[in-house]
């Protein structure tokens, strides 16, 4: 069954968009009086000011790998980060622990861990997927390069970039 819907008659006025124009008009003229009363500011100079200050908790920044506090890896390449990025910027190849080493139980570690930040859409799903917390978003927002090869950042990049994060890590712990 149809419904028939009665639109309201509209007047002269608004069929000429005149109190839509009016309003918009309003608004603008009240943030020039903001802006030349010095109540807010409009623009920021970025590279002597920067948002590190103003950085909110929840923002996400660039993917890199940490290491625990005795500088080993965290990473086991289980490749899950791999498998769940939409993007496809996470390649990882891994290669196995020699079983004559002390760690030779914990099967793989990356031989080569990349991220092409170009690809990289900040998601976060890396994060939250990896099972030993080896990959963290960093607080970063300006990230340069002069050329693609340069956004793509390796593992000896990652790791610099990390730095180091103390706690359990499942990977070395001894009762497992």
């Amino acid at each position: 069954m149809a419904y028939t819907v009665k639109r309201p008659r509209l007047t002269l006025a608004e069929k000429l968009y005149l109190p839509s124009i009016i309003a918009g008009l309003a608004i603008t003229l009240r943030h020039i009086v903001r802006v030349v009363s010095g109540q807010t500011k409009v623009t920021m100079q970025y590279p002597e000011q920067k948002w590190d200050a103003q950085m909110p908790a929840w923002y996400r920044g660039a993917p890199t790998l940490v290491s625990d506090e005795h500088g080993r890896d965290r990473c086991v390449a289980c490749q899950l980060c791999e498998f769940i990025c939409p993007p496809r910027a996470i390649t990882i190849h891994p290669e196995e622990i020699p079983a004559a080493d002390k760690w030779g139980k914990v099967e793989k570690q990356p031989k080569s861990f990349d991220i092409d930040m170009i690809r990289c859409i900040y998601c976060g799903l890396c994060e939250e997927v990896c099972p030993e917390q080896a990959i963290y978003l960093r607080k970063d927002y300006s990230i340069t390069g002069l050329s693609r090869e340069e956004m793509v950042h390796d593992i000896n990049k990652l790791r610099e970039l990390g730095g180091e994060m103390t706690g359990l890590v499942n990977k070395w712990n001894e009762k497992k």
